[in-house]
């Protein structure tokens, strides 16, 4: 048995075979091998919850898992991951710390943009400077051969910080910007991955044919895109309609016209359903967490460790 901590895992190591990974695994999905319910929430009165993803995948080689994390106030948050082989009931591995769950975000929006992006996609715009705005742009570098970057954060001195470790990481021109208007100008993906509960940026400010990768808060009561994008978007995918179902306040698409066009990423990675048609198509996918997936990446992680 494996046990890794987050100074083990190097997204940019890892990345790419964690998106082939969970390209396989949206393939079970849509074949119904992949175990993925809703995340459960166990509250403890004014403190917070445990919040419990379990799920795995029903292979050639099966596995089963489960992520459990905390959202108490204060301290330091993190989580655990454990993963088992089905087939020989062996505990491969844990994982402890939140790089996990940040490269497993990541690759899903590696899929997403892998299947909904412009294959000729070379520019991108980043808004945000966080764990999760680095992870998706490594993803992103991992499926399309990007050749520069524009990122807007509201804190100036980590949105420098950001544009020259990213640089340095992926060997690829990273300039920060004043806006987050300039941020997505011309670019040909958005990646969008704030904390912000008020629309970060107007459709008016994107490319034709752009692709954007929404990763911050998407429910009614606070959402970091506005419904004017998914207005403009020819296509509207997410990683789990189911979750989109289960939030505690309701997805900020629900009671639009848009709520019944969302298509599951796995029906569009299986050819059930068809995503992009034209590099005109601008494509929107709502990164909303897909149970069992943490489990998946782990088990890609400790293959190659």
């Amino acid at each position: 048995m494996k046990i890794l901590k987050d100074e083990d895992l190097c997204p940019a190591a890892v990345m790419r075979g964690a998106i082939d990974a969970l390209e396989i695994a949206f393939r079970a999905k849509a074949a119904g091998k992949l175990v993925s319910p809703p995340r459960h929430h166990v509250s403890f009165p004014d403190r917070g919850d445990i919040v419990f993803t379990v799920g795995g995948i029903d292979s050639e080689r099966p596995l089963a898992g489960f992520r459990a994390y905390e959202t108490f106030d204060g301290g330091q948050h993190s989580q655990v991951v454990a993963v088992w082989r089905a087939d020989t009931a062996e505990l491969q591995g844990v994982i402890l710390g939140e790089r996990l769950g940040q490269i497993r975000t990541g690759a899903i929006g590696g899929v997403a943009i892998r299947y909904l992006s412009a294959p000729a996609a070379r520019t991108l715009g980043v808004i945000g400077s966080g764990a999760q705005a680095r992870t998706q742009l490594v993803a992103a570098a991992a499926v399309r051969d990007i050749s520069s970057v524009r990122v807007f954060s509201r804190n100036p001195r980590n949105c420098a910080a950001f544009a020259e470790e990213m640089q340095l990481e992926l060997g690829i021109a990273v300039e920060p910007v004043t806006s987050a208007a300039k941020a997505v100008a011309d670019a040909d993906i958005v990646l969008c991955a704030t904390s912000s509960d008020i629309p970060v940026i107007d459709a008016s400010d994107l490319k034709a044919g752009a692709h954007i990768n929404t990763i911050g808060p998407k429910t009614l009561k606070g959402h970091e895109l506005g419904l004017d994008v998914a207005d403009i978007a020819g296509v509207i995918a997410t990683d789990s309609p189911e979750q989109t179902r289960a939030y505690a306040s309701p997805f900020f698409l629900s009671g639009t016209m848009h709520e019944e066009r969302m298509l599951d990423l796995a029906t569009i990675v299986a050819g059930h359903t068809v995503g992009r048609t034209s590099p005109l198509d601008t494509t929107l996918f709502c990164s909303v967490g897909l149970a069992g997936t943490e489990v998946i990446v782990a088990s890609a992680i400790f293959d190659t460790i």
